[in-house]
């Protein structure tokens, strides 16, 4: 018999210092992972008489070991504890994805800069705008501020070698700087007035346009004046179309934790100058037992972590202490106000956000309750057990005529797509075209870490094939001890048309064809369908990998670096072979003679 943990014991040792402390149960699974200014107090208040909930309760009864670690200061040990969370996902730790996605704009520092959509991690080579909430907020802004700026949007291999410009031109919707059409102060004073747009300066660039037009006006240059105004009165239509009228040109966050129907729904809403950009509600993980308001400090400690902080934030919901509103200024290096709404606007502001959470609990709860009666059926027609979580894999296989075949492996777990464990396998050593040996392959290259015990076992593994596919799939299923994997191939019906699959058995049951409406069949085509999408998105892009590059690679004279050197100045093999020998020799490192050699391969 286990002993009781020994709580007095460990609280003996520890330290009244900052740190993290890690609870761990007798298998050695992290239970959960906090952070502490006085790391004694903190644990010792798990272990009182009374509990804050049947949740912490729980886990407290299941402690068999805790660990410490001591950090220079309440926020490195935060950072610690976030770090922490995202690498070992504690059971009873609220999780929210880690999304460093957050779309933006891009201003380039080119001597034309260059207006465009950006994701990734930021740089000093160019000036970044957002985040924005969604790609479509995005997209709309820059739409607004070509056709107000006539900024360009096209990539540099491109704007550097046009000779005439483009059909944005001709639609209004770039000034033609590739080919001089506006003079480069006057594209400079464009771009400085976009700028002051995205900063929400919306009144002092309509002044400054304004101005310009009675210049132009008292010039008699009526077509330049025509040109300030239709950026005057597109700008006013901005103003007007705007969810909520700020008054101000403040960047506020709107954060709301809201739950209904077993679901705890956190909505982030972005304002930026005083413009209304847009939400994007967020659906924590294990948030069993937990209230909005854990949900919501959750959420602010570790979205803040990866995502810049503005002056202002808004919630719904009192935050007990200072504690978070400290961190986020010490995070930020400035003051950062964070509480409830007093304003009549802010407030609006905060009912919205709680609306769309509403709303995108109930999609959800809609979504998931059509899925598990999906996943129902589809055990019930299969003869499997039905259970929580339940983990399905999906294989196809892309290629052209047997050129650049690439496997794709997709997951469906706990009623939706889990796309960060996905996974695509180049296919080697296999005869071009040969479907069977690179299903065989990926399938076998998917599953031999379950031999060695990592991995997850699939209750369920579908083939995007007929019988064939799936032989080949059971024949490497059993070279790894795996034929206990339950293996269903799913045949195209009769001119590929959905709702006539056929269903094949890896043992010796008949083939099963379900009706179209057949709600089993839906979750399978859905799965199937993602499969297929993965695969060919794959396929594509390695197959263009290699169009742009297998013909320079077998020039002699042309490495790497002089290929990349190519490459980044025409924008692709196309580029390349349009340019003569002059342009050929501009490029650093391309002699005339090698120039010349280039040119007679392309040609």
């Amino acid at each position: 018999m286990n002993e009781p943990f020994d709580a007095k014991s460990l609280l003996s040792t520890l330290t009244e210092l900052p740190g993290v402390y890690r609870m761990l149960d007798r298998a050695g699974n992290v239970l959960y992972v906090g952070k502490a200014k006085n790391l004694r107090k903190r644990v010792a208040s798990y272990f009182r008489e009374n509990h804050a909930s049947p949740r912490i309760a729980l886990m407290v009864a299941q402690i068999a070991r805790v660990e410490t670690t001591v950090t220079r200061s309440e926020a490195e040990a935060l950072l610690l504890e976030n770090n922490l969370i995202k690498s070992l996902s504690p059971r009873y730790n609220i999780l929210f994805r880690d999304d460093k996605s957050y779309p933006y704009i891009v201003l380039s520092h080119d001597s034309a800069p260059r207006l465009g959509f950006f994701r990734g991690a930021t740089d000093k080579r160019a000036d970044y705008f957002g985040p924005f909430p969604s790609s479509s907020a995005v997209r709309d802004s820059i739409h607004l501020l070509q056709k107000m700026f006539r900024l360009r949007t096209c990539e540099n291999p491109v704007f550097n070698n046009r000779s005439r410009p483009c059909l944005l031109h001709q639609i209004k919707r770039c000034s033609g700087p590739c080919v001089g059409l506006i003079e480069p102060e006057r594209y400079a004073e464009d771009v400085q007035m976009a700028v002051m747009f995205l900063q929400g300066r919306q009144q002092d660039v309509i002044g400054r346009l304004s101005t310009a037009m009675d210049e132009a006006a008292e010039k008699l240059a009526f077509e330049q004046a025509a040109v300030y105004r239709d950026q005057i009165q597109s700008l006013r239509q901005v103003q007007e179309k705007q969810y909520v009228e700020s008054g101000t040109d403040a960047d506020v966050d709107i954060v709301a934790a809201v739950d209904g129907d077993g679901l705890i729904c956190v909505n982030l809403a972005m304002v930026r100058g005083g413009r209304h950009l847009g939400d994007r509600p967020q659906f924590p993980a294990n948030t069993a037992d937990s209230s909005p308001h854990e949900a919501l400090a959750a959420f602010l400690y570790q979205h803040y972590l990866a995502h810049p902080i503005p002056a202002r934030i808004l919630v719904n919901l009192p935050l007990a202490d200072g504690e978070v509103a400290g961190w986020l200024s010490e995070m930020a290096g400035r003051p950062i106000r964070l509480g409830e709404a007093r304003l009549t606007t802010q407030r609006v502001w905060v009912e919205m956000a709680e609306q769309s959470a509403r709303l995108a609990i109930t999609t959800r709860r809609v979504a998931l309750s059509r899925q598990e009666a999906r996943l129902e059926s589809l055990c019930s027609t299969l003869g499997l057990e039905a259970e929580e979580g339940m983990r399905i894999e999906c294989f196809d296989i892309s290629h052209t005529q047997g050129d650049a075949t690439v496997a794709a492996c997709v997951v469906y777990q706990g009623g939706g797509m889990r796309k960060s464990e996905y996974r695509r396998f180049n296919i080697r050593d296999v005869q071009p075209g040969d479907d069977y040996a690179a299903m065989r392959q990926a399938v076998q290259r998917r599953y031999e870490k379950l031999v060695s015990g990592s991995g997850v076992a699939p209750a369920l593994i579908l083939i995007d094939g007929g019988s064939g596919q799936v032989k080949v799939a059971a024949a490497a299923l059993a070279d790894l001890g795996l034929s206990q994997l339950p293996l269903l191939g799913v045949a195209k019906g009769e001119a590929r048309k959905p709702g006539l699959e056929t269903l094949v058995f890896a043992d010796a049951r008949e083939p099963l064809q379900l009706t179209p409406e057949h709600p089993a069949l839906h979750l399978i085509q859905e799965i199937r369908d993602e499969a297929h999408r993965f695969a060919v998105t794959g396929h594509r892009a390695s197959r263009g990998k290699t169009g742009r590059t297998s013909r320079l690679e077998g020039i002699v004279g042309i490495g790497p670096k002089r290929r990349k050197a190519l490459i980044a100045r025409f924008g692709g093999l196309q580029g390349i072979s349009d340019a003569g020998v002059d342009q050929l020799t501009a490029v650093p490192g391309i002699s005339r003679e090698l120039a010349e050699k280039i040119y007679a391969s392309l040609h």
